[in-house]
This record gives C-alpha cells, sequence and structure tokens, in this order.
C-alpha cells in the first residue's frame, strides 16, 4: 500500500488549491472579461460643473452685454454740433475702437493656442486608441489559447492531485507527479496574471483614449466659441472704426490740428535726443536705452492704424511689439497683457524702454524714452508722436 507522507500531502493539497484557482480566474478570462468604463474627462468636469466658475461666466456676460448697449447708444448718438463735443465724442468711440482692436488681436493669439490644443488633443487620442486596439488584440489572442483548455478543466477532464496519488505506482512516483501537476498549476497561474496585466493595459489604454477623445472635444468646442467671439467682435470694431474714420475725416483743418495735439505732442531731435540719451546710460546703463528706443523713435509720422504692427502703420501695442522686435525680443501682442507680462515698475522708477499702459483696463501704452516723455501711436489720424508721460491717466509700467 502507498503511504503519502504528511508534507507530501500538504504539497498536494496546494496544488489543488492553485488548480481550483486557475481554473477559476482562467474561465472567467476566457469567457471575456468586460473592460472598465473610462471616466469623463476632467477638464470637461471642471468647466460645465464648477458653480464658481458659472458665476463667473455670468457676470462676464453681464459685462459684455452692458458693454455692447453702451457702443450702441454711442454709435447711434448724433454727432455733436460744437467742436468740444464732438472731440469728445470721437475720443470716446475711440476708446472703445482701441479696447475692441486689442480684443481682436487677443482673440486671434487665443484661437492659435486652441488649435494647437485641439491638434495636440487629437493626436493623443489617436495615438491612445492605436496602442488600445493593439492591446485588445493581444487580449483576445490570450483568450483563445486557453479557452480549449478552461472548458477541459471545467467539464474535469484534468486529474486533481490526490487522484494521481491514488493511481501511482508509489510514493516516489506519486510525488513527482505531483511536482509535474504543482509546475502545470503554476504555468496557469502565470498565464493567468499575465492575462490579467493584459486586460489592465488594454482598460488603461482605452481610458485614456476616451478622455483624449473628451479633451480634444472640449477644446474643439473652445475654438469654436472662439472664432465666434471673433467675429462678433469685428463687426463691432468695423463699426466704431467707421464712425471715428467719419468724424475725424471729415474735420476742418483747424479741428483736425485739435485732435492731433491733444496730448501736446512735443518735437524732438532723434538723433540729439539717442545722443544725450546714450551719454546719460553711460557703459552700465539700460539696455533699452538706445535699441527699443531708437526702434521706436524711427516711426515718428508714421500713421496709426488699428491691429497693425508695422513697419508702415501701428497701433499703440504693435508699435511697442515691433519695437522690441527689433531687438529679438519676444512681449505679449495687446496692451493689457503688455503691461501684465513684465517686470511692474513704478512711475517714480521709470527707465527708457519701459512700457507705460493708460486709462482703465488698460487699453493704451507708449514707450517711456526719458525726460518725462513717450513715444506712442495714439489714435486714428495722429501720427506716432512724442508726449508727456503724464498727458493720460496712467495705471502701470512694465519693463522686459
Amino acid at each position: 500500500m502507498n503511504v503519502l507522507s504528511s508534507s507530501s500531502r500538504d504539497r498536494l493539497v496546494g496544488t489543488r488549491t492553485v488548480a481550483k484557482a486557475a481554473t477559476a480566474a482562467l474561465l472567467t478570462l476566457a469567457v471575456g472579461a468586460s473592460l472598465p468604463q473610462a471616466a469623463a474627462d476632467p477638464q470637461q468636469e471642471q468647466q460645465q460643473g464648477n458653480p464658481q466658475q458659472r458665476e463667473e461666466k455670468k457676470d462676464d456676460e453681464k459685462a459684455e452685454q452692458k458693454r455692447a448697449d453702451e457702443i450702441r447708444r454711442l454709435l447711434d448718438a448724433p454727432i455733436p454740433e460744437d467742436v468740444d463735443g464732438l472731440l469728445a465724442h470721437v475720443d470716446k468711440i475711440s476708446g472703445f475702437a482701441s479696447e475692441t482692436s486689442d480684443e481682436v488681436e487677443q482673440l486671434k493669439i487665443d484661437i492659435d493656442q486652441a488649435q494647437g490644443n485641439l491638434d495636440k488633443a487629437n493626436k493623443s487620442a489617436e495615438d491612445a486608441q492605436k496602442k488600445a486596439d493593439k492591446l485588445n488584440i493581444d487580449v483576445e489572442a490570450s483568450r483563445k489559447n486557453v479557452s480549449g483548455v478552461s472548458k477541459a478543466m471545467y467539464r474535469g477532464a484534468t486529474v486533481d492531485p490526490v487522484s494521481a496519488f491514488v493511481g501511482s505506482q508509489g510514493p516516489q512516483a506519486a510525488v513527482e507527479r505531483s511536482s509535474y501537476l504543482a509546475s502545470i498549476g503554476d504555468k496557469r497561474a502565470e498565464t493567468v496574471t499575465a492575462l490579467t496585466r493584459q486586460l489592465k493595459e488594454a482598460a488603461s489604454e482605452k481610458n485614456k483614449a476616451s478622455r483624449s477623445k473628451a479633451t480634444a472635444d472640449f477644446q474643439l468646442r473652445t475654438l469654436n466659441d472662439r472664432k465666434k467671439d471673433l467675429e462678433e467682435r469685428n463687426d463691432q470694431l468695423d463699426a466704431l472704426k467707421d464712425k471715428v474714420m467719419k468724424a475725424v475725416d471729415g474735420l476742418s483743418p483747424e479741428d483736425r490740428r485739435r485732435w492731433v495735439d491733444r496730448n501736446g505732442p512735443i518735437d524732438v531731435d532723434v538723433e540729439q535726443f539717442l545722443g544725450d540719451l546714450k551719454k546719460k546710460a553711460g557703459s552700465d546703463g539700460p539696455v533699452n536705452a538706445t535699441g527699443v528706443v531708437a526702434a521706436a523713435l524711427s516711426k515718428l509720422g508714421a500713421p496709426y492704424s488699428w491691429g497693425a504692427t508695422g513697419p508702415d502703420a501701428f497701433d499703440c501695442s504693435g508699435l511697442m511689439f515691433w519695437a522690441y522686435q527689433q531687438e529679438g525680443k519676444s512681449i505679449p501682442r495687446t496692451s493689457s497683457a503688455q503691461i501684465a507680462g513684465g517686470q511692474s515698475v513704478s512711475i517714480n522708477d521709470l527707465q527708457p524702454g519701459d512700457i507705460v499702459g493708460y486709462y482703465p483696463g488698460v487699453t493704451h501704452v507708449g514707450m517711456y524714452i526719458g525726460d518725462g516723455k513717450i513715444v506712442h501711436a495714439s489714435d486714428y489720424g495722429i501720427p506716432v508722436q512724442v508726449v508727456p508721460v503724464d498727458s493720460m491717466p496712467i495705471q502701470g509700467a512694465a519693463r522686459y
């Protein structure tokens, strides 16, 4: 009679446990475990579900409607007959035109950025989907490989360790056969582990692909919203520009001179001014003392044009942008962004090359050139000129 030792019996029982666990797992995997569903895109959830953002959006919409109503009233109002009233009226319209022009330029920048984000999101979604598809193919191949074994195990075709012992020719044969069965059990367990890992990887990539797709959809909506905003702003700007141009072009020569001289322009001998500036700056002076200042001053007399960045015509921030470009420096494009983007400086500590912002919301900028003066592109019908730094209400200054 064959006798099985206690340790061998324990080992066989353990092998039976592994075999049963492997059988159950393989059956589950073979019949096709489902992949977890992808979570919603967090960026999308934030935009749709954040109460504070929803309230801020409502406030922005109310402010925009109020602004649009004010512009409409201004455009529909009759042109004042007295010169002072006329100039004040045109100045106010022009202020809205400058603000709207800046918004148009910023929207163009935002659209370019949104398009870039959309392209990246689409590429990420495409790559993740390809990887998920490949992993799904690998999973299905593994399922087919284990399906036959799983079904056979389910029908009882596999002999368990104890039955193997009973049918053995002796203790040694039983131990050898049980070792073989344990090895088979280990391989089954490895198969379960590998297939489970493949399922997790496939689920992860499917989740990533879904999130990337959601992000791409969100970026597309953002892009379309920006384009719609741009169209509305362009229509608004065209109406404002038309009103300003008609009013200014219709001014008498005397009134036109008042319009051009409203900020107290100063005649400057550019060559002499820059020479004096170099002497004052010395070798340790500000880097911008001659570079960007000289570039900006080289455009004295150039005409104003909304949205223009040179080299023949400029708007206020366009002149700053162009001047810094000549020195190989990149600064933000719009007035408010130029003041926000640089190092904030006190008005009492201004250096040549600093950018000074004017009017609430910083709808206008000029470049400080020293001696209490700025150079700026002022308004329609007014060429690039030098004026006192305090000729307009200052809102801040930035250094680059």
